[in-house]
């Protein structure tokens, strides 16, 4: 008998059953998952998850396993390189503001002593889970929170509604449906 899953769930697109059982709303503490998701959810500003999910690995092999010192240290050449290829999102915004969010990123480490600790620093007790029934917002007080201050440090392509997809792919807002077997 086949498990239930999120209504979101696109059931005939493999990657995204995946990404559903295996990662999403999971508590991730890893730096290097939450910079790669981080800038995978800034990636999906104005286009489809399936998209993204679809040209990950792609971007994991042109950003350098999202390494966030290797990201940090792209100029303009890798700039360039990265819009020359087909296999990524090739928004130059979005580009040039993964360098910058590379080096937010690292400094928000050297600050904390991980990016972990800053994030999940916002949510003690976490994570957090909606009521049955209640609609999945678009963002909330937290996810705005958190954009404000990540806007602050520098960081590029994470205003409230990309924040709270990132909450709910990393795990600090559950937001599986109450009859998900994911829960």
């Amino acid at each position: 008998m086949e498990r239930r899953r999120c209504r979101w769930v696109n059931l005939k697109n493999p990657r995204y059953i995946r990404y559903h059982d295996e990662e999403w709303g999971r508590p991730c503490h890893d730096d290097g998952r939450l910079f790669e998701m981080l800038l995978l959810e800034g990636f999906q500003a104005g286009l489809s998850w399936a998209i993204v999910l679809r040209k990950r690995e792609a971007f994991r092999a042109a950003l350098d396993g999202f390494d966030p010192a290797k990201v940090a240290a792209y100029g303009e050449a890798e700039i360039q390189r990265l819009l020359a290829n087909p296999a990524i999102i090739r928004s130059e915004r979005k580009l040039r503001a993964a360098a910058d969010n590379a080096r937010a990123f690292l400094r928000i480490q050297e600050e904390f002593g991980s990016f972990d600790a800053y994030l999940w620093g916002f949510a003690p007790g976490a994570p957090f889970r909606r009521a049955p029934g209640a609609p999945v917002p678009a963002q909330t007080p937290l996810s705005q929170e958190i954009s404000r201050d990540l806007r602050r440090r520098g960081m590029k392509f994470v205003g409230p509604v990309i924040v709270y997809s990132f909450l709910q792919s990393v795990g600090v807002v559950n937001d599986h449906d109450a009859d998900c077997a994911f829960a």
